[in-house]
């Protein structure tokens, strides 16, 4: 043991290659969206705007704008996957240009014939996390956005 230092050294370098190969992976992941898909609704008055990416292993993040002409705007992120035909997904978002508060709403889309639509459920609320009550279904007759594919902005 003379050079402790240089065996040390040689310890660190595995760690270090290690760290550097998890960031370029979650760069990558970023990234790698291996499809995206644009929506628009327009239901009387109120327009919503739907992007999502979907990435390998299924992960779905994206935007979604509801404008709302009497109530202002709803503004924020979706993450989640489909199960089956449906999508489920967190729509974490703020109400309004003003208003600083996040909110957190669990939301479906039964995509058929190349439309989501948006369901109604019953939501309910455990130790701050909201979700679709089990055992009770989603109507997507009763939702009011219907969403059509369309070109997507860069």
């Amino acid at each position: 043991m003379k050079n402790p230092g240089l065996y040390l050294s040689f310890l660190a370098l595995p760690l270090l290659f290690s760290c550097n190969q998890t960031e370029q992976k979650s760069a990558e992941l970023k990234d790698s969206a291996i499809h995206k898909e644009c929506f628009i609704s327009i239901d009387g008055k109120d327009t919503a705007n739907l992007e999502l990416e979907t990435f390998e292993g299924g992960k779905i993040t994206g935007n979604l704008l509801i404008n709302y002409i009497d109530k202002g705007k709803n503004e924020g992120v979706v993450a989640g996957a489909y199960k089956g035909d449906t999508l489920f997904v967190d729509f974490t978002f703020k109400i309004g240009t003003e208003n600083k508060t996040m909110y957190k709403n669990p939301l479906a889309f039964l995509k058929k014939d190349g439309k989501l639509i948006l369901g109604v459920g019953q939501i309910e609320t455990s130790m701050g996390k909201s979700y679709f009550v089990k055992g009770k279904p989603i109507d997507f007759e009763k939702g009011r956005f219907t969403f059509d594919s369309t070109v997507c902005k860069e």
